[in-house]
């Protein structure tokens, strides 16, 4: 885990304690400090004292739902992130939930390694006050310089090439699609073609002694995805 992490504060929320208890023992081993609540209100009084940097979040709870907890905890000002879990795949309770505050969506069953993903890059997104490197992997991003180290080697990368690598990095295990990596690496403004993404992707493996392609995997019919693992 980034040494920057050690110190972020994750709340759990989960009526269900098999579940809870398994993302604690995760959380905890991963280097972040951990609480946990039972229920809606529990959460928004333990939020008060513990102040926490992530919040994970279950829809599905008694009395008060996880839609009202978020709309409540972001109603509050508080500068937290939000992940929310949900048994239901329902694209209403997505857009729900999305609508009420939350920063990020995961249906159960899901992989603990891509809620870990999901909370890095929630947490590089919001607080970029942890730090100005990003780690991932053998890749080491200097922002402030704008420089990329693969282990030792300094990597002579163009803006835009540094730009891809580093919104991959920060999106670490989630898959990418060419239209978002167009609008978050070109910008909206940009008019040309989603086939510029391969052509960088491209350049990057090569520059990235990526052959194999293991390092920037492509996901058949659905886009690219950083893996470190």
């Amino acid at each position: 885990m980034d040494d920057r992490m050690e110190n972020i504060k994750v709340l759990v929320v989960d009526d269900e304690q098999t579940i809870t208890q398994f993302l604690m023992l995760g959380l905890q081993n991963e280097g972040y400090i951990v609480e946990n609540a039972a229920d809606g209100m529990q959460a928004i009084a333990k939020a008060d004292h513990f102040e926490p940097h992530i919040v994970i979040l279950d829809v599905m709870m008694p009395g008060m739902d996880g839609f009202e907890v978020c709309r409540m905890l972001k109603k509050k000002g508080r500068k937290l992130s939000i992940i929310m879990l949900t048994a239901r795949d329902q694209v209403d309770d997505r857009i729900k939930g999305l609508n009420g505050g939350a920063d990020d969506y995961l249906v159960k069953p899901f992989s603990f390694e891509e809620l870990l993903a999901r909370m890095q890059a929630r947490l590089r997104n919001q607080f970029p006050e942890l730090g100005d490197s990003l780690v991932a992997g053998p890749l080491r991003i200097d922002d402030r310089r704008k420089e990329v180290y693969l282990k030792e080697e300094l990597l002579q990368l163009s803006p835009t090439e540094y730009e891809l690598l580093k919104y991959l990095a920060m999106n670490q295990g989630i898959v990418l699609s060419k239209a978002l990596i167009l609008d978050k690496v070109w910008g909206y403004a940009f008019g040309g073609e989603e086939n510029i993404v391969e052509v960088y992707i491209r350049s990057l493996r090569e520059k990235l002694h990526d052959k194999d392609r293991q390092l920037i995997r492509t996901i058949r019919g659905a886009g690219y995805r950083l893996d470190v693992r």
